[in-house]
């Protein structure tokens, strides 16, 4: 079966990889202190899959000099060359992963497993990896135990629509009845984004995929709805400070011994 990406990744990302690349969060620092466990060294291959704009590289370079980032939707590679011209970037999917077999030591898919949670995926990253290598799954998803951000995730919720997401859990599927990978270590992470409300909150939740796929009037319509809603339950103002809280999720899976 031909891979193929989902309209709203096509769409939404296409559109907004700009975007994207500016109002994303980044990543706990915390983050590359606990990855010290996977022993991973200068020399070692590591592949970022579905690197979208690259907003996990800088903290993989300072564990390898041998990264390659994969990702299918032109306008996020465009992107992510721009931010990391040192970087070996290709266009390519997840089922068909142009490196040679047992070539990488470790995967990482940093917001983005979900978009190619299937079986064809996980075989092809058993191809790539390594005896006994990793495949290291990450994502930031915002932290609904805080009122106003629970308020936006029901505003998002009924517009989602196919659209693959973390928090379905659907992505653990593709996990069922397969014989290469066992699920090594996980671990989550608290972070706060801080920025202005348009910047952390409206335009942040502007770039979601399903939202930049939307016409214009229909995208700042929500851009405004967003910032109404901040208002009303915090105060804040559009050009006003706020953290937006997140929770980064770290899974570990370890490519089991081939018979």
């Amino acid at each position: 079966m031909t891979q193929s990406l989902h309209p709203a990744a096509e769409k939404g990302f296409g559109a907004a990889a700009a975007l994207y690349q500016q109002v994303r969060p980044d990543y706990p620092a915390e983050i590359s202190i606990w990855l010290q466990q996977l022993n991973l060294g200068p020399q070692d291959a590591l592949l970022d899959l579905g690197a979208g704009t690259g907003k996990f590289l800088p903290y993989l370079k300072p564990i390898s000099a041998c990264i390659t980032a994969v990702e299918p939707v032109p306008a996020m590679l465009q992107q992510l060359r721009q931010a990391h011209p040192d970087i070996n970037t290709v266009q390519a999917f997840s089922s068909q992963i142009p490196v040679p077999d047992h070539s990488i030591r470790a995967v990482f898919c940093a917001q983005s497993f979900h978009w190619f949670a299937d079986r064809a995926t996980l075989a092809e990253i058993q191809r790539i990896l390594q005896p006994h290598g990793y495949l290291v799954l990450i994502w930031n998803q915002r932290d609904i135990n805080t009122d106003w951000v629970k308020a936006l995730a029901d505003i998002l919720l009924p517009l989602e629509g196919s659209t693959p997401r973390y928090h379905s859990g659907l992505w653990q599927k593709a996990f069922e009845q397969q014989p290469w990978f066992t699920l090594h270590q996980e671990t989550a992470f608290r972070q706060l984004h801080r920025g202005t409300v348009e910047q952390v909150v409206s335009k942040r939740l502007l770039s979601t995929s399903f939202i930049a796929a939307m016409p214009e009037a229909q995208q700042q319509t929500l851009k405004l709805q967003f910032e109404q809603t901040v208002f009303e339950l915090t105060g804040k103002q559009a050009q006003d400070e706020i953290e937006f809280p997140y929770t980064t999720h770290v899974y570990v899976f370890q490519k089991t011994a081939e018979k």
